[in-house]
């Protein structure tokens, strides 16, 4: 495994070339975080459909795991378990706009990843950045266990487990665990963890810290790469759920699924389950026992549990829903944990939203108002008094302190951002599919997807890397 290791050390040199003014280094969690060995059990995968334009090219790359939709590039990366989804590229002779200000695109747009280190990463695109729109760059980046790196560009970038960097361009910084940030471009900034913040220049601000000592409790990570907490207590005691599945390249479904519906072949779905019209389950979901309504959706890396889904839902990322009753149009954000039990379930009213990284643990039965918004720790009805708000209200609103949290700017534009943002996911999902070809989302259009597999060499100096590969279209 000789190449495999001197492709971390090159990864990690580079990755501390731009960190080191940040006070990080990434050495011991690289050499820590993946037992090498596993590089030897995985193969890399890769999705083809016509509807996504094809340009893969891979050169001495580790690539366990991975799914790829769209134009990519990858040249001496480890992408352990990531999605690379070129499903929102944007095309050649496409207008696009920043800031009031329209461009045309001189040609198709492509994902450039160079240099990183993706442990169990999303990497989705719709990009925001201005100064190259047909260039989707990640450089330079470590990103931990179960982080998103989503709609943005990273440039010497740290993300610790369970992250988020959402439709933002980041310059040398450091995001800590469980923090969610989509505050523009940033640079030269370290996020402490656990906390939850918005951003839009000039319109609002939402900032919120979680409370000492929690975030330890379901999320830490070591300064020796080792994970431990109730998130990845619950995803390791379902991990083996998928080993069936990855261990054939064509996994069969066990359930009907509506024609106009998608379910991953690399989902799980174990138990009594229903899938309704329009509704999309991708891959690394995990669905058990539950009913996904019409036009609802499970994001990479969701486990819903025992739950009901009315209709028009939308679990991002990394969302975890076990015990709980969404009601139509619920929106549960990136990573959050709404955790009831059969004996403390959870009800979540209509048109609700539950902020990215959430934590409702139940301990007793929890009802959230319909039309709400709701964030933070939460275990008991009592602690909505200060982490949840009538979207209405706060539409109303200029300036709130709610707890740990706060909110300054226009509360309409804040709401309405949030409504539009959703309501571009199910769009973009297939949700609103009535037959048209203008109407076809991720749920129509990946039906057709055939998959492919690489597999590693299995000895001497090149064990644990895939061979060089090449694809045009």
């Amino acid at each position: 495994m000789e190449k495999l290791e001197a492709l971390f050390d090159h990864i990690a040199a580079r990755v501390n070339v731009n960190l080191k003014p940040m006070g990080i280094d990434v050495r011991p969690l690289l050499k820590n975080a993946i037992p090498r060995e596993r590089h030897l059990l995985y193969y890399a995968f890769y999705a083809l459909t016509e509807d996504h334009p094809i340009s893969f090219k891979f050169v001495n790359s580790n690539l366990a795991g991975s799914y790829f939709l769209g134009k990519t590039q990858v040249d001496r990366s480890v992408l352990y378990k990531s999605d690379v989804r070129g499903d929102e590229l944007k095309q050649k002779g496409d207008v696009v706009e920043f800031n009031g200000v329209k461009t045309k695109l001189f040609y198709d747009e492509v994902i450039r990843i160079i240099n990183s280190y993706l442990v169990k990463t999303l990497i989705h695109n719709h990009s925001k950045n201005p100064q190259i729109p047909e260039v989707f760059r990640i450089l330079n980046t470590v990103a931990m266990h179960y982080s998103n790196i989503h709609g943005t560009t990273t440039e010497g970038a740290y993300l610790g487990a369970f992250s988020t960097v959402d439709l933002s361009v980041l310059h040398n910084c450091v995001i800590g665990d469980f923090s969610y940030v989509q505050a523009g471009d940033l640079s030269r900034i370290t996020i402490e963890p656990g906390r939850v913040w918005l951003r839009a220049n000039g319109l609002f601000e939402f900032n919120y810290l979680y409370p000492e000592g929690v975030v330890e409790q379901y999320v830490k990570l070591d300064e020796n790469g080792k994970l431990s907490g109730k998130f990845i207590d619950y995803v390791d005691d379902l991990k083996e759920d998928f080993v069936p599945i990855y261990s054939t390249a064509t996994p069969e479904s066990i359930i009907d699924i509506p024609d106009s519906a998608y379910v991953s072949p690399y989902a799980v779905i174990k138990g009594t389950c229903e899938i309704g019209e329009n509704a999309l389950v991708v891959q690394r979901a995990h669905i058990e026992n539950s009913v996904i309504g019409k036009g609802a959706n499970a994001q990479e890396n969701c486990y819903i549990a025992n739950s009901i889904f009315e209709g028009n839902n939308v679990t991002a990322h990394g969302g975890k829903v076990i015990w709980t009753r969404n009601g139509q149009n619920v929106f549960v954000g990136f990573n959050s944990f709404v955790h009831g039990t059969e004996k403390n379930p959870i009800t979540i009213g209509r048109d609700s939203i539950v902020m990215p990284h959430t934590i409702i643990d139940a301990e007793e039965p929890i009802e959230i108002p319909e039309n709400s918004a709701v964030w933070g720790y939460v275990t008991r009805q009592a602690d909505l008094e200060t982490q949840c708000v009538n979207l209405d209200e706060l539409a109303k609103a200029t300036d709130v302190t709610l707890g740990n949290a706060t909110f300054k700017g226009d509360g309409k534009a804040f709401v309405e951002a949030f409504k539009h943002r959703i309501d571009h996911i199910r769009e973009e999902n297939g949700a609103y599919f009535d037959g048209s070809d203008k109407t076809r989302g991720h749920a129509q259009k990946t039906q057709d997807a055939c998959f492919n597999i690489l597999q590693p060499f299995q000895a001497g100096p090149d064990a644990g890397m895939y061979p060089t590969m090449t694809i045009g279209n």
